[in-house]
Formats: C-alpha cells, structure tokens, sequence
C-alpha cells in the first residue's frame, strides 16, 4: 500500500466514501497498487453519469458487520442500501450529476482495470474493505486505456440492440429505515410532486424526458411531453 500524496478527484471520492461508510472504527482510504486478492465478483457497483462521470465499486471483507454498524439486521435492508449513501458521497465530489442505481455484480474488470484507482479502505493497518474508481471524461474513460472517437462507434454499434432499463418515475420521498419497517397494508407515503405533474422518465437511473400517464388497452403507458438534453438531465 501506499499514503495518498496528491489530492485529485478520485482520492477525495474515496475519502468521502470511506468517511461515510458505518463501521465501527474511522475508515481510511490507502492509494493501492494492482488489484486485491479478494473475490471481486460481488461487488456493490454504480455508474455517475456527469461533467465527470464515473464506474464505482466497493468490496467489503465483512459486508455483516457493516450492516450491523449502520444499525439494522432487517432482511428488507441490503448491503446496497446501506452502502448507497457512502456511494453518492462519493459521487458528489465529482460534481453535477447522477448517479444510477447501485447492484451488486462482478466487479473484476473494473478493479484490474489500468484505468482504474484502486484504494484500501483501512482501520488500524487492516483492510475492512476496498474502493475502485475509474473517471471518464465526456463518457471517455481517461488513462492508458482511452478509446478512440472511431473505436467507439464501432463498439456502440455492436450493442445498439442491447436492451436498457427504462424507468417511470410519479414521485419519491426520502424515509429512514425505522418508518420503511414501520410500513403496513393501508399505509401513504406522500410523494415530492402534486397529482397531474408531469412523470419522469429515465434510462439506467438517468432522467431523459417528461411525461403524463396515460391507459392504453387498459395498461398504463406514458405519452412524451419533452425530451431532455444533456444539461437538463444532469440538472
């Protein structure tokens, strides 16, 4: 391991993870060469999509205690929800953006990645866990592995019939976990937007477009209303 020396984006991201994550002992994120010799391949992950954007992922070598110390042993609470907030503090430092759902998933392309910053995230010289960055800029990823314009149309068009996740959103709330466990049949959560606004479409967790709902057939469908651009979606 090696002491952080120069503070960039990706060693502030980390710190501010290693900050926010619960744990019992004050974390501290540790520069890293290579890749850890722990199973990668149920990692928390999450894209930032932004000025900045960003493929995160953090391995925990107890993924128990660190739900016990975020204080619920709750089946409806996954180590996803309880690394989320660590994740968007991260995601913060890189500015003006958003950032899509975290899951867990292999993580090993990432982490062995050149491109990639991988950091341990220490307590008293012991690793609990680890964090790997990789920052590009303008959807580029930035470093020995950059593609180049024309490289990348033709990777795009290779997964122009991959299927994304698109998602339509009425309204959200924030909640602790004490009130989402407190949750029974008949029981309303009130939503951040009044009846009749507009719905929000999104692509992978990315706001793209505006809507109202409609019933089609007896299902419910969404007639588009505005598409966003880049800055509005971001916003």
């Amino acid at each position: 391991m090696k002491k952080n020396t120069a503070a960039d984006p990706r060693t502030a991201a980390a710190e501010a993870l290693a900050h926010q994550l619960p744990s019992a002992a004050l974390l501290e994120a540790i520069a890293f060469d290579g890749h850890p010799a722990v199973p990668l391949d149920a990692a928390v992950v999450a894209s930032f999509v932004g000025d900045s954007s960003a493929d995160l992922a953090v391995i925990l070598t107890d993924a128990e205690s660190m739900k016990a110390a975020a204080g619920t042993d709750s089946t409806l609470v996954s180590i996803v929800d309880v690394l989320r907030p660590a994740l968007e503090a991260a995601a913060a430092v890189l500015g003006t953006g958003v950032l899509a759902d975290a899951r867990i998933d292999d993580a090993g392309a990432l982490f062995r990645d050149p491109s990639t910053e991988v950091f341990a995230l220490s307590s008293d010289g012991a690793a609990a866990g680890w964090f790997a960055i990789r920052i590009r800029e303008n959807g580029v990823i930035t470093g020995a592995n950059s593609m180049s314009d024309e490289s990348m149309a033709v990777n795009l068009g290779r997964i122009s019939n991959v299927e994304m996740a698109l998602t339509v959103e009425i309204g959200k709330t924030r909640m602790s976990v004490r009130d989402v466990l407190s949750l029974e049949p008949g029981a309303v959560i009130e939503l951040d937007r009044s009846a009749g606004a507009p719905a929000d479409v999104l692509l992978n967790g990315r706001l793209i477009a505006h809507g109202e709902i409609v019933v089609v057939d007896q299902d419910y469908a969404i007639r588009i209303t505005k598409i966003l651009d880049v800055t509005e979606g971001l916003g």
